[in-house]
């Protein structure tokens, strides 16, 4: 049955980074080796590109810096195409694990490769695994001394491993810097705010449930923040030896998210975080 939901309220965000960058690989495959790996970075954005042009979408991917740098060309044809960029840090470590300066360096070096590569400027950040919390006002304070009008690391969920419970659902502005928070979606349930704005949650459940959250989620909220990967329409990528529960979270649902997304994008459509969040980002530059 078709969606009552009207095109133009969510956003499919990529986070642009290789299957063997996330955390679950972290003590698998060391930063100094990731240039020895098999890509498949090229293939997987192939695909996915393919998945938006069919629904006629457009999104905001948050590219890896050190993809930035390797594949610059890939990097410009996404803006040449009419997507968003924003940065998805350098070297994909959680926020919490590096100290200020470290930040700050990690952030302006991939902010310049992307720029650098896309010959646009950057104006979003996201956390490698949704990693800034509310206590973090010093990683907010580093993101607007970079330049940047958004961020988009909430989720306020409770994780074993990310999330910050309590966060507010909607956007809300960091007032002493001026930034806007862009939270990822969730569906209240209950009274509690239950996390379903896609990644492994859209691979490890069933599509009809998927989709009725994100119909929920745009009921209360308005316009729904989901995001995914683009490993994660790649069943055929290397298996590596991770934990048993990584290689759980990492594997599930591999084979069938490439067609729930599919009738995702057809259903609801997909727009950049820049244009479904248009009225805050146009206050960006009034101070707060």
């Amino acid at each position: 049955m078709a969606s009552s939901e009207p095109i133009g309220r969510v956003a499919v965000t990529v986070d642009l980074e290789e299957y063997f960058q996330v955390q679950v690989m972290e003590g698998v495959v060391r930063p100094e080796d990731w240039g020895s790996m098999p890509a498949r970075i090229e293939a997987q954005m192939e695909r996915l590109l393919a998945l938006l042009d069919a629904a006629g979408a457009k999104t905001t991917w948050f590219v890896v810096g050190w993809i930035a740098e390797r594949y610059p060309r890939l990097i410009a044809r996404l803006a040449a195409e009419g997507h968003e960029l924003g940065c998805h840090s350098f070297w994909h470590r959680r926020v919490g694990t590096l100290e200020p300066a470290e930040f700050r360096e990690d952030t302006r070096r991939a902010k310049a490769a992307i720029e650098a590569a896309a010959g646009v400027e950057v104006q979003g950040y996201r956390a490698p695994n949704f990693s800034i919390r509310l206590d973090m006002e010093w990683a907010w304070e580093i993101l607007a001394e970079a330049g940047f009008t958004y961020d988009s690391s909430v989720h306020p969920v409770r994780h074993a491993h990310y999330g910050a419970a309590g966060a507010p659902r909607r956007p809300f502005r960091i007032a002493r810097h001026g930034l806007w928070e862009l939270p990822l979606a969730t569906a209240r349930m209950a009274r509690q705010p239950l996390p379903m704005a896609g990644g492994a949650y859209w691979r490890a459940a069933p599509l009809l449930y998927s989709r009725a959250m994100v119909r929920r989620a745009a009921r209360q909220l308005g316009r729904v923040n989901c995001y995914l990967h683009p490993w994660e329409l790649d069943p055929g990528q290397p298996r590596l030896p991770a934990s048993w529960i990584g290689r759980m979270r990492h594997y599930t649902g591999l084979r069938t998210m490439e067609p729930k997304l599919a009738r995702m994008l057809g259903e609801f459509g997909c727009v950049p975080l820049r244009e479904l969040y248009a009225a805050e980002l146009a206050m960006a530059e009034v101070p707060a």
